[in-house]
């Protein structure tokens, strides 16, 4: 049995440098078509603006990159979880980096989750494919009503 999205749509705010892994990401949630909504930004500085330009709502998922310009991950994840109106928001760390201090360090700064990118296309997508499943499907997320 699949849930139905939630309402208001899931929405997910990228920081992701990457153009051609921003692409894949964004088109891999869009391709469940389950109400998703991805909104891309390039680094820590556009990410924070994102956040706290109150003419926009607070994304219910970040997935967040460590290696950015200006403002790296690990900068952009210690600002959003010491911030009290942005802690509550699920941030799961999709990267390239396998290195334990990335992983331990992201979990130390209360990352929801550590995703190493995967190289193939097929691994890559499925991750994406089950970040999305848990945290549209089986998690619950602040201002949701269950399916």
């Amino acid at each position: 049995m699949v849930a139905a999205a939630p309402s208001p749509p899931y929405s997910v705010l990228l920081a992701e440098d990457d153009p051609g892994d921003a692409m894949l990401v964004t088109e891999a949630f869009l391709a469940r078509g389950l109400g998703q909504e991805v909104e891309t930004v390039a680094d820590g500085v556009e990410a924070m603006a994102y956040l706290h330009d109150p003419a926009l709502r607070k994304p219910d998922l970040i997935i967040l990159d460590l290696n950015m310009p200006r403002m790296d991950g690990r900068e952009t994840l210690a600002a959003i979880k010491a911030d009290p109106a942005l802690r509550s928001i699920p941030v799961v760390v999709l990267t390239t980096s396998e290195a334990p201090d990335d992983v331990s360090a992201s979990y130390q700064l209360h990352a929801n989750a550590y995703v190493c990118k995967p190289q193939e296309l097929d691994e890559f997508f499925g991750a994406i494919r089950a970040i999305d499943g848990f945290y549209l499907e089986l998690a619950r997320l602040p201002g949701h009503q269950a399916p």
